[in-house]
C-alpha cells in the first residue's frame, strides 16, 4: 500500500510539474508578437514613404492600405500578448510585477473559457480591419458585387453587435 501511495505521489507531482511545459508557449508567443510589431511598424514605414515620395504615383489608397495592414499586424500581436499573458498565470503563475504595476486588469483571466472570449474579441476586430483594407483594394464593376460587400458590412457588424451584447 505505501508503495503505491509512494508511486502515486510521483506520478502526480510529475504530473503537475508538465504543465511548465507551456512556458515554451508563452516564450514563442511572445516572439511572435514582437515579430508582428516589427512588420507593423515596417508596414507603417512604407506607409511614410510613400507619403514622402511625391514621384511615387501611388495615392491616399495605398498609404491606407499599408496602415491599416499595420493595424491588423498589431492586432494580432495583440492576440498573442494577451494569450502569452493568459497561459502564464493559467498554467504557471500570477505574474506579480503586474499587479505591483497596476496592470493587472487585462491580465483578469480566471479561467480558459475567459481567454478565448477576450482572444476572440480580438481577433473579430481583425477581421474588421482586414475588411477595411480588402475594401479599400476593391474595384466595384457589378451592382452584385457592392450587394456582396453590403452584406459582409452586414455579417461584421452583426458580429460585433452580439459580441457587445454578450458582455
Amino acid at each position: 500500500m505505501n508503495n503505491r501511495s509512494l508511486l502515486e505521489k510521483t506520478f502526480e507531482s510529475l504530473l503537475w510539474k508538465s504543465r511548465l511545459g507551456t512556458i515554451l508557449i508563452v516564450i514563442f508567443s511572445i516572439a511572435g508578437a514582437f515579430g508582428l510589431f516589427a512588420m507593423g511598424s515596417i508596414e507603417i514605414f512604407h506607409g511614410i514613404q510613400i507619403i514622402l515620395k511625391p514621384h511615387i504615383e501611388e495615392g491616399t489608397e495605398a498609404v491606407l492600405i499599408n496602415i491599416i495592414g499595420a493595424l491588423d499586424l498589431y492586432l494580432i500581436g495583440v492576440i498573442l500578448l494577451l494569450f502569452s499573458f493568459g497561459i502564464y498565470e493559467l498554467f504557471i503563475s500570477k505574474i506579480d510585477q503586474a499587479r505591483i504595476e497596476g496592470g493587472d486588469n487585462i491580465l483578469n483571466i480566471e479561467s480558459l473559457d475567459e481567454l478565448k472570449n477576450k482572444t476572440l474579441k480580438v481577433i473579430v476586430m481583425v477581421m474588421v480591419v482586414s475588411l477595411a483594407k480588402v475594401v479599400l483594394g476593391m474595384k466595384f464593376t457589378t451592382p452584385l458585387e457592392v450587394l456582396y460587400f453590403a452584406i459582409s458590412i452586414l455579417c461584421v457588424s452583426a458580429a460585433v453587435f452580439f459580441i457587445r451584447k454578450h458582455d
